[in-house]
């Protein structure tokens, strides 16, 4: 059942409809088309206000929640959507990034939290793709900035005053934290010409540099990646909170850069780390994350004392600790779909309409493969197999697959299929030599444990080697294509989403981050290593690939431009190799639930056409 429309007044109701969903209506549809309500961030020193994405309009669009009198308001209203949002630290603007389409380039609006007029935040810089946003209580605000001419640069605007340049690199660099007093900010960069392994410098707001912190040879690249989780929250405390890498997975430090103290925080726990701050700055947040679950704990940074909050099993996708001490999180698992909590008790939002239907849990898999032990989320139908299979590869590709609710998951597995998702060298959450695998033999790497866990699904009798699907995003669809030309004997049919498919040309077309990033991860640019790209490219190998191939596309896509998709399209189509392409208007995917449906429904076509129809579960 769609989600309701908002009322005139654009609220997002939290009291659930008791109406039944029509039963024509497939479970799928109804939990693509189900309200969903990102976790709610609020003004440091106005915490009754907040701010939050939802689609229940059908679109998803930014939101402002007065959590005293109740009232929800829709702040934006565009036709692709609107992704990213803050709030000011008195709670009198709420800020959000306009872009176009969906490209990502674009410029920070804001319009007051009880409402009123879009104006644009910072008139003096011009569009850019968004490098970090810091907002001051005084009103002073420090925007970080990418761009592909101009580099990576962070500008600090004071109230009244024009911007003033305060950073600027060739290189990737980011905001990553303005103090609690607005007298510091600290920049992540990667000066050092390495996009996986970023160092941190710390500055005060008139360009001044204070302290560096720099996980490797002085002067060389670092050996260890650095990320800021930021500043503590107590005014004149500059301690900034750091996740580090000095053993191989992710810890977290406490940093000093006015004294160049570092304090590493051994919690015992074995799995990576990241924290944020509590409001007092006694304690850490710290979420636990292994094997694709997390959960959460409250370390006391006074007594050393560590205790675990009691969440459920599965992931948590987003925390944040409130002022009087409890945690709001976003929760959910294979089976469960997303839930706000917080433990002050029960349910923090509900958003409107009907819950989206539930799904099957997951199960865990680990086989054995060239780099290690490799390990896979499996999600099966009822029934016996062996299944039709889908192999839905994420993208990243430094991220991971977890024991999270996902709508194209229980959608495949609702018509007939089992799902494996792999967990390749290059994810995150298995430790630092795990994600540092994948370097030069970019894409190959991937695809040998993929195979692996293929061989696997298939002699355990999970999968019908005949009727099995490689499908993927983003880096996944790149994966995918790549799959098919390097594997050819291995699927029935790829389906590929915003792919890389002619690397080359993508390296030339996409932003610069992007490019940055690539040359990291084949050790140079296409002009210096052209070997290495020939052989990670998709295009290479479009000769070998044997099956049906339908490849969706955003046409204003920065991160996996079209341009190298309709070379990869125009070359099957040289070969006479059967494909399907559909574009649409938007960019890296789509904000608005009805399109999500329309590719999903293309997807299951595509798929009955080439391998027969399974039989579906009941919805």
């Amino acid at each position: 059942m769609p989600a309701p429309e908002n009322t005139a007044a654009d609220t997002v109701e939290t009291t659930p409809s008791i109406a039944e969903p029509a039963p024509t209506v497939p479970a799928w549809e109804r939990r693509y088309r189900a309200a969903r309500i990102s976790l709610p961030r609020w003004a440091d020193h106005a915490p009754a206000k907040s701010v939050f994405v939802s689609n229940a309009s059908g679109t998803f669009e930014v939101y402002a929640w007065d959590r005293v009198t109740g009232e929800q308001r829709r702040v934006t209203d565009r036709p692709n959507g609107t992704a990213s949002a803050r709030i000011s630290p008195d709670g009198r603007w709420i800020w959000w990034f306009a872009d176009t389409d969906g490209d990502e380039f674009g410029i920070w609006m804001r319009q007051p939290f009880d409402g009123g007029a879009d104006e644009p935040a910072v008139p003096g810089l011009a569009p850019s793709y968004p490098g970090g946003l810091g907002l001051a209580m005084d009103g002073t605000v420090v925007v970080g900035r990418m761009s592909d001419d101009e580099g990576s640069s962070i500008h600090v605007v004071r109230p009244g005053a024009e911007p003033v340049t305060v950073y600027r690199h060739a290189e990737s660099a980011w905001l990553s934290g303005l103090s609690e007093d607005g007298t510091h900010l600290v920049v992540a960069h990667n000066e050092h010409g390495d996009a996986m392994r970023s160092s941190l410098r710390v500055l005060r707001l008139d360009g001044t540099p204070v302290a560096d912190l720099h996980d490797g040879p002085e002067g060389g690249r670092p050996d260890f990646d650095l990320s800021s989780m930021g500043f503590s929250p107590v005014a004149g405390d500059q301690r900034l909170l750091v996740v580090h890498q000095r053993r191989g997975r992710d810890e977290v430090l406490l940093w000093e850069p006015l004294t160049g103290t570092e304090t590493e925080l051994d919690l015992g726990l074995p799995g990576d780390l990241s924290a944020d701050w509590y409001p007092d700055g006694r304690a850490l947040l710290v979420d636990h994350e292994q094997h694709g679950r997390s959960e959460l704990y409250r370390y006391d940074l006074e007594s050393g004392e560590l205790a675990r909050i009691d969440t459920p099993p599965g992931t948590i996708g987003g925390s944040g600790a409130r002022p009087d001490g409890s945690v709001e999180y976003h929760w959910s698992s294979g089976s469960t779909p997303a839930e706000l909590r917080s433990t002050a008790g029960g349910a923090l939002l509900t958003p409107p309409g009907e819950r989206p239907p539930g799904s099957v849990p997951v199960t865990d898999a680990w086989v054995e493969g060239p780099g290690g032990r490799v390990h896979a989320l499996v999600s099966k139908p009822v029934g016996e197999g062996p299944f039709p299979t889908v192999f839905n590869i994420h993208g990243g590709p430094t991220a991971h697959d977890g024991d999270h609710f996902a709508a194209d998951v229980a959608a495949w597995v609702d018509h007939g299929f089992a799902v494996v998702r792999v967990n390749y060298r290059g994810s995150t959450g298995y430790g630092k030599d795990w994600t540092d695998a994948l370097r030069v033999r970019i894409g190959l790497i991937e695809l040998e444990d993929i195979g692996a866990v293929r061989a696997w699904a298939v002699e355990s009798g999970l999968a019908d080697p005949e009727r099995i699907v490689l499908s993927g995003g983003s880096w996944g669809g790149y994966l995918t294509l790549l799959g098919l030309g390097v594997q050819p004997e291995a699927w029935a049919l790829g389906l590929a989403a915003v792919p890389v498919a002619d690397y080359v040309t993508a390296y030339h077309d996409e932003m610069d981050v992007l490019k940055a990033m690539d040359r990291t991860l084949l050790g140079g640019s296409p002009e210096e290593v052209p070997e290495r790209w020939a052989a990670s490219s998709p295009l290479t190998y479009v000769e070998q690939v044997r099956v049906p191939v339908y490849i969706s596309a955003g046409e204003n896509d920065p991160r996996c431009p079209i341009k190298q998709i309709e070379n990869y399209v125009e070359r099957l189509a040289q070969l006479g190799k059967p494909h399907e392409v559909y574009r649409y208007d938007a960019g890296h995917g789509s904000l608005v639930v009805e399109e999500r449906i329309r590719q999903m429904r293309q997807e299951f076509a595509f798929v009955d056409g080439v391998i027969g129809l399974p039989v579906r579960n009941p919805a």
